[in-house]
């Protein structure tokens, strides 16, 4: 049994605690910040959130780790990234800057299909050896939960090589890991090329690579990147049905660049989250608030891509769909590892309070995964997953902005990342 570790000396404790549920409305105002207090975890979750000096007496056998008044939250939750990729794509970003745009950039070959080139020639090692590192990254900016994608594999082989390296990831890793296939992230080229390529690769996905996964557990989510040029409505809707009968959760990349429709189909199929939502129709939100989705804003893709529109925050919040915040983490329109600039811009850009994109990225995220009775909140019986700040208000966390400030961050109780902690940790 692993022993007991107090958590002392915070100058604030944001708990987050509240409803095993993603937050709506007024509901992602609360932050739940403590003064004077302490948390207590014992055996990979949170024992007891409470007055500092009451714990320390009734606890005195308990490993302490002295947070040195800095801030104490919930480890953040990022379900939103696509980490298995091979070289960057940074020619991309001068091609943007020149004025051409991301789909004519796909169609002639790059984007997605150059990151799908380059991942078919690397092996499941290589693919890992580039990984880990970048997961790494991502826990020193304070995330315990980390969703990652396939999607840039686009055949059979290259799908289930990149879903076998997010599970060797998981088994070496203390951040807890999510898989989601997005084998329909694009058409690939050489189907493209056919004359019945776009009819072939669904049969394709449904009818070879979505049993193995299934089969293989190598995925829990299943997402569809539906937008005008990719795929259409009907044909994410016959993916995710088939992928929901297969035992999957789902996932959409719902209008990014154009209001198409996803944000609609997503509400009606219930799902777990529509991502990016930066052109959603008035359509679009109300069916996502009537169909539970949460809304996953990805406000450092649009910053990158360059464009002056963001998804409307303040609508969706209004409107009572549930908002979370992640990094969408990727070669091409979002390379930041940065989970707290994404705070940042919450704030910045999608105009959203301090407690509203802590909420969004602690109990709202883990909602986006299916995680809301496990994750996102200090409070008992939730997993013990940390992050110390070294500020003295959370109120810095988005303020300092680019700034590493993660001091450490804890998941299940085990550290994942620990910057300039050992003088502090005594028994």
């Amino acid at each position: 049994m692993s022993a007991k570790q107090l958590f002392v000396n915070a100058a604030q404790v944001v708990t987050c605690a509240g409803p095993a549920r993603a937050r709506r409305g007024a509901e992602m105002s609360d932050a739940g910040i403590l003064f004077g207090a302490a948390v207590l975890a014992h055996g990979g979750e949170i024992m007891a959130v409470g007055p500092q000096d009451a714990l320390r007496a009734a606890h005195e056998d308990a490993q302490t780790i002295d947070c040195d008044n800095g801030v104490l939250t919930p480890g953040f939750v990022d379900s939103h990234t696509h980490a298995i990729f091979g070289r960057a794509r940074y020619e991309e970003q001068e091609l943007r800057a020149a004025g051409v745009p991301y789909m004519e950039i796909a169609r002639q070959g790059g984007g997605i299909h150059a990151s799908v080139r380059d991942l078919r020639t690397r092996s499941e090692d290589a693919l890992y050896a580039l990984a880990l590192p970048r997961l790494k990254a991502l826990a020193a900016s304070g995330i315990t939960t980390v969703e990652v994608k396939s999607g840039y594999g686009l055949s059979l082989d290259d799908e289930i090589k990149s879903l076998r390296v997010v599970r060797r990831l998981a088994q070496v890793l203390p951040m807890r890991i999510v898989p989601t296939w997005l084998g329909a992230h694009e058409i690939p080229m050489d189907f493209r090329e056919r004359p019945n390529g776009r009819r072939e690769y669904l049969d394709l996905l449904i009818n070879d690579m979505l049993p193995i996964v299934a089969r293989e557990k190598l995925g829990r989510f299943a997402d569809i990147f539906c937008e005008p040029g990719v795929f259409t409505v009907n044909e994410s809707r016959e993916i995710l049905t088939s992928a929901r009968d297969a035992g999957l959760g789902i996932k959409m990349h719902a209008d990014e660049l154009t209001a198409g429709g996803a944000a609609e189909l997503a509400g009606e199929l219930r799902a777990t989250s529509a991502d990016h939502l930066a052109a959603v129709s008035p359509e679009g939100i109300s069916a996502l608030a009537s169909g539970g989705t949460v809304a996953t804003l990805l406000p450092g893709t649009m910053m990158f891509l360059g464009k002056t529109a963001q998804a409307p925050a303040r609508a969706l919040i209004e409107a009572g769909v549930p908002v979370a915040l992640a990094t969408d983490f990727n070669p091409g329109t979002s390379p930041t590892t940065n989970f707290p600039l994404i705070l940042t811009l919450g704030v910045s850009q999608l105009r959203l309070s301090v407690a509203e994109v802590i909420t969004a990225g602690t109990v709202n995220g883990a909602a986006a995964l299916a995680l809301a009775g496990e994750v996102g909140q200090l409070a008992p019986g939730f997993s013990a997953d940390l992050a110390l700040w070294d500020v003295q208000d959370v109120r810095e966390l988005p303020y300092w902005y680019g700034a590493g400030r993660c001091r450490g961050s804890w998941a299940r109780g085990k550290p994942c990342h620990v910057h300039d902690l050992a003088v502090t940790l005594t028994t």
